[in-house]
């Protein structure tokens, strides 16, 4: 029963986690955090205005022309 029961309630570790995933995707402007969002209108690399989620018109846009962003700066940067 307890097993269960945390499937279907969220841990606070569990809600932290997802924060933190979309805190560094918009940090870092991964995925739809790439382009700025029709919606709310906030500027690329800003977490929407609705608490943990991203629009869909946000999400769409990104879809258009995904390959427009590029890589991640640190995982094509050289070796020193």
């Amino acid at each position: 029963m307890r097993s269960y029961l945390s499937a279907v309630i969220p841990s606070p570790a569990a809600d932290a986690a997802h924060d933190a995933a979309h805190e560094t995707a918009a940090r870092f402007r991964h995925g739809a955090y790439s382009v700025a969002c029709p919606m709310c209108h906030v500027p690329a690399g800003v977490l929407c205005l609705a608490r943990r989620s991203i629009h869909a018109a946000r999400r769409a846009l990104y879809r258009e022309n995904p390959k427009a962003i590029g890589l991640v700066p640190l995982l094509v940067g050289r070796a020193r």
